[in-house]
């Protein structure tokens, strides 16, 4: 899963330039083709979103299989989590912004888990009181992003426990603590409570098959650091009686600052834009962020910019500029030296000013009806 001369990729930690293409081949995941891309453009009716065609998603898990069966009157459903260890930042939506995309077009159920018991933990420094706190907060981040009421349903596990419980018995009796040892590294001090939690985050690939006495497939967006605990979940999926989950990966959104990648547990806080951040903090990172920009702006309107290394640009590319001509044209202007980069960061405040209004108001709206969401009972006896 690492290469400790360039990149380490685990659920519990990113660090270094990660090469993307050679973390699928290590994960032995497949590549996100343009005739799976194709076949759910047809299927949802229109346009993809830019998340998935520019490369922000490029790897799966079975996804073939997913649209498949689907194409046949069987659908699917979403899911995807959340660990609260402080304020969301902007890529952490990646994942929920796709998943509303797929719930809009394809009309299916969307299952959320708020994992407030991992991140307590996995992280020494987080209370009890912070992970709920948090928990609570990351969720009304995470419904504002414009999710059907009717067709979304939340774990938060602390409180949803006696929903998980009785599944993640079946599924703990599968899964050896070798297995757990080898896939997640953990060293002798590891409180049992991290190695009981895979499969606790197993439960929800299984919950409607379940409630529903029938095999229901689930498709899980999530960055691909995430792709270690499903691994464990596929390989003994089928032994429960249960399809394996399929998996749509994502790349992780550069930090502003050109170090790593965006964090909640950086030193660095001005690496990422987090959605409480007030709009002067806001603007004061994206003022500060790294850029593929020349010494001189004699230098860059002669040789134009490098679009592919600058964290301004990997922000229009996410979610900042939908309108493909628009993200073309900003492209093409970098390269050629007649958009600077001061110019480029006023135009994506704009934006960002602009989303983060939206944002919350969305996130307001949603209170009424976040609550309503949270499964906190098993679908039937044990």
């Amino acid at each position: 899963m690492t290469d400790k001369e360039e990149f380490v990729v685990t659920p519990y930690e990113v660090k270094g330039r990660i090469d993307y293409a050679k973390l699928r081949e290590q994960f032995g995941t497949q590549e996100l083709s343009a005739s799976i891309l194709d076949r759910l453009q047809q299927l949802a009716g229109g346009e993809l979103p830019p998340l998935l065609t520019r490369g922000v998603y490029y790897s799966h898990r079975d996804l073939n299989l997913v649209l498949d069966q689907y194409a046949r009157g069987h659908p699917f459903f979403l899911y995807s989590g959340r660990g609260p260890s402080g304020p969301l930042h902007i890529s952490h939506l990646v994942p929920f912004e796709l998943c509303r995309w797929l719930q809009e077009k394809l009309g299916v159920e969307m299952y959320i888990q708020i994992t407030d018991d991992e991140k307590f933990w996995a992280r020494a420094q987080l209370t009890r009181e912070e992970s709920v706190r948090w928990g609570y907060e990351n969720l009304l981040d995470i419904l504002a992003v414009g999710f059907d009421p009717k067709r979304t349903h939340v774990f938060f596990d602390s409180r949803s426990i006696a929903a998980l419980y009785p599944l993640a018995i079946r599924v703990a009796r599968k899964i050896p603590y070798s297995t757990v040892k080898a896939v997640f590294g953990f060293p002798p001090s590891t409180n049992i409570g991290l190695v009981f939690y895979t499969a606790l985050q197993t439960v929800p690939c299984f919950y409607p098959s379940w409630e529903s006495g029938r095999a229901t497939p689930c498709l899980i967006p999530c960055g691909i650091d995430q792709d270690p605990h499903f691994r464990v979940t596929r390989d003994i999926a089928e032994g429960l009686g249960y399809p394996k989950p399929a998996l749509i990966h994502s790349q992780m959104i550069p930090g502003l600052l050109g170090e790593g990648v965006m964090s909640t547990t950086g030193n660095e806080k001005d690496n990422a834009l987090f959605l409480n951040d007030p709009p002067k903090v806001v603007e004061r990172k994206v003022r500060r962020a790294f850029t593929g920009g020349r010494a001189s702006v004699e230098e860059q309107r002669r040789l134009g910019a490098n679009p592919e290394i600058c964290s301004v640009w990997a922000l229009w590319k996410t979610r900042f500029a939908p309108d493909p001509k628009e993200f073309e044209q900003i492209t093409a202007d970098c390269r050629s030296g007649a958009l600077l980069c001061g110019d480029c960061k006023s135009n994506l405040l704009e934006k960002v000013h602009a989303f983060y209004r939206a944002h919350a108001e969305a996130r307001e709206k949603v209170r009424d009806w976040a609550e309503s969401t949270i499964i906190t009972r098993a679908p039937k006896p044990d």
